[in-house]
């Protein structure tokens, strides 16, 4: 089952990161636990043998939310979040990411060399989360050949656009930028 994302209304009331009633990371990553933490809206979620699962849920402060189900194998591939903060939570499995220790530039480039030791690598099992910031580059991905896992994300604000990079050795290139029209 997969839930486009919506389409953002211009001039839309959010309000900017950092000004009051704002969501901080640490409020998306207390939301996203909650949410990973019911067990009767976690097993509300469809799985899919195959494919990611996802669906749309009511964060704080205006925030965008998922509540995901992904089979094993499947994964996110690098990207970013296009400037939003955010939180993720792991409610049923493990997740492993793969993200960047760097403050990456968001515009002015098509490839990078990365530095060494700027890799940092976190399993995150039931129960266990992350916040990060507005230049977070990750990957995210259920290692697992026989368990689905399950998470909760929320990202302030709402995504405004997905950035994709592939990466080769230390060579990060951006392949592809996503709009949320496109997610429709």
């Amino acid at each position: 089952m997969f839930l486009p994302l919506p389409t953002p209304v211009p001039g839309s009331s959010t309000v900017a990161p950092g000004s009051p009633g704002a969501p901080s990371e640490a409020d998306l990553l207390a939301f996203a636990r909650r949410a990973a933490a019911d067990t009767q809206l976690v097993s509300s979620l469809p799985l899919d043998p195959q494919g990611r699962t996802w669906m749309r849920l009511n964060g704080p402060g205006d925030s965008e939310a998922w509540l995901i189900g992904w089979p094993p194998g499947t994964g996110t591939g690098w990207h970013d979040h296009g400037g939003s903060h955010g939180a993720f939570a792991t409610a049923g499995g493990v997740l492993t990411e793969h993200s960047l220790a760097a403050r990456m530039p968001t515009d002015g480039w098509r490839s990078l060399e990365l530095a060494d030791d700027i890799d940092r690598e976190r399993k995150l099992s039931e129960g266990e989360g992350r916040a990060f910031g507005a230049h977070h580059v990750h990957q995210v991905f259920n290692a697992s050949a026989e368990q689905h896992a399950v998470s909760v994300h929320a990202y302030y604000p709402p995504l405004p656009l997905m950035r994709r990079y592939s990466r080769s050795g230390q060579v990060l290139r951006l392949e592809q930028v996503e709009w949320p029209q496109e997610w429709a």
